[in-house]
């Protein structure tokens, strides 16, 4: 898929699942149990407590090949090589906690879409100076919705995706504030900690009916 086609659906859909795998078998779990509840956007964490979590991207993308709703991405991605590793293994964007300028170039160089966490303007220059197209907020549930609307002043050219302390209570704090798509993690998938993962087809559901009545659709 083409670095504006991701764009373009991540827009669309509005919605990022961050999955921060234990293993494999509990990861390959909870990204069925995600997208039998209507996400289609999933985020594998570089944070795995057992594996190699390039090699669970590569799986998941291999097992998702001829599925084109589901797009498979990596985060918490902290520099040039583990980004060229994910993109690899089939990655089709890049998101980090933080903003590494030589990250950004090689996701340039491949054309993948790279979202740089910030938490100021000044990061958010610089992110939008190297090109980035999305700019991730982090941690969300320290700025608040309000941080998209105080960015968006000097910067209306920016586009913002929140990520941290989402969850269905405020998403529509943030899609009204102007976010560009929702980051959400903990709260989507904290049923997989015990095994339920119908919790976590429960949650993903309410988030897309959350996001859909947000955006008046």
């Amino acid at each position: 898929m083409k670095k504006e086609q991701v764009l373009a659906r991540m827009k669309e859909e509005c919605l990022v699942a961050v999955v921060r795998a234990k293993n494999y078998e509990q990861g390959e779990k909870v990204v069925e149990a995600i997208i039998d509840g209507g996400i289609h956007f999933i985020e594998l964490t570089m944070t795995m407590d057992e594996g190699n979590p390039v090699e669970f991207i590569r799986m998941m993308s291999d097992k998702y090949r001829t599925n084109d709703k589901i797009v498979i991405g990596a985060g918490t991605v902290l520099d040039p090589e583990t980004a060229r590793g994910c993109i690899l293994s089939g990655a089709s964007y890049i998101v980090s906690p933080g903003l590494n300028l030589e990250t950004i170039k090689l996701c340039n160089r491949y054309r993948v879409p790279v979202l740089p966490g910030v938490m100021t303007p000044t990061e958010a220059i610089t992110a939008l100076e190297a090109g980035c197209d999305v700019i991730k907020i982090f941690p969300g549930n320290i700025l608040g919705p309000a941080a998209i609307s105080s960015f968006k002043g000097p910067l209306p050219q920016g586009e913002f995706m929140p990520s941290g302390g989402v969850d269905v209570d405020n998403v529509d704090q943030w899609i009204q504030a102007g976010a560009y798509a929702v980051g959400t993690g903990s709260s989507l998938t904290k049923g997989a900690k015990t095994g339920d993962f119908a919790a976590v087809t429960s949650k993903a559901q309410e988030f897309v009916a959350a996001v859909a009545a947000a955006r008046g659709k």
